[in-house]
């Protein structure tokens, strides 16, 4: 699917379902939507190219093959610089907006300072996305119409997946624009975010970062990615739901200047098929939470 303009995205996302689920683990790709509310493109003062800055782009294709392995796989169809599901629902900066925000409004979190709310601010670079403030009611129909029909259907994803194999485990799939720096130096091709070994069974991140290192990537946890809202909101190990963030690096597999994929792209599509088999095999012991945080 390339990039495109639509009146109206209905529906705002689609859930790749195999026949059989036969794990309990579930896809998400959040930010991998490509269809853009012409409506919204109007508003910006970006152009098109640059509204795209922000997006994950291709990683919905990347991780595809999991749906015939036998695992769902969750992604947003809308673009993350119209709303940005990896947020609180009502993370919103009031200088953006006309009017009152309701009292219950988080807008002092340090993602809205930095202009990434849930409807961000800006894209790439601090660029400013709009030409002028939105209303108040905008930025509410659009919680109301994408946000929680989206974060509804997870939550029923993750809660068949619980009831049918006594857990679930949520992987959240994303992108990061190519050369974050590890501390001495090397380049991350990969990091994984476990919120620093709370959201999830330490044999999660434990496996996916041997499979991917014997694979040649250079991978390391948390810095600068840990898991955003998604990861901390849905993993609670202690109950036996699960979750882990993997950032991509888009050097990887696509030119970052034009939207294209890149050579890569079909290696890092195989290698990833071949690891997320390998973490379907892990048991039910294997995903206990540590008996601390159980306690």
């Amino acid at each position: 699917m390339t990039a495109c303009l639509a009146d109206i995205i209905d529906p705002p996302f689609e859930i790749l379902a195999p026949d059989d689920v036969v794990a309990p683990f579930i896809f998400n790709s959040p930010h991998s939507g490509r269809i853009y509310p012409r409506a919204f493109v109007e508003q910006a003062r970006l152009d098109f190219e640059a509204l795209r800055r922000s997006e994950d782009s291709f990683v919905d294709e990347l991780f595809a093959d999991v749906v015939g392995a036998g695992m769902p796989l969750m992604r947003a169809l809308f673009p993350r610089a119209f709303l940005d599901l990896n947020r609180e629902p009502y993370e919103l900066d009031p200088r953006m907006f006309e009017g009152r925000l309701p009292s219950f409004a988080n807008t002092r979190s340090i993602r809205v300072s930095g202009g990434l709310g849930t409807i961000a601010r800006v894209v790439g670079d601090a660029q400013e996305i709009y030409q002028r403030r939105l209303t108040v009611a905008e930025a509410l129909e659009r919680i109301e119409a994408y946000y929680k029909p989206y974060h509804q259907a997870l939550r029923r994803l993750l809660a068949r997946a619980q009831r049918r194999f006594g857990m679930a485990v949520l992987v959240d799939c994303h992108s990061m624009p190519s050369g974050p720096m590890r501390e001495e130096g090397a380049r991350a091709d990969i990091v994984l975010g476990d919120r620093y070994g709370t959201s999830c069974a330490p044999a999660i991140p434990d496996l996916l970062e041997r499979a991917l290192a014997a694979r040649g990537y250079q991978v390391v946890r948390n810095k600068p990615y840990a898991g955003g809202y998604i990861t901390e909101h849905y993993g609670n190990p202690a109950s036996g739901l699960h979750a882990v963030q993997i950032e991509i690096n888009r050097g990887l597999y696509m030119h970052e200047a034009t939207y294209e994929r890149a050579a890569g792209f079909y290696q890092v599509r195989r290698d990833l098929a071949e690891v997320m088999a390998q973490l379907m095999e892990l048991g039910a012991d294997a995903l206990q939470p540590p008996r601390a945080a159980a306690e």
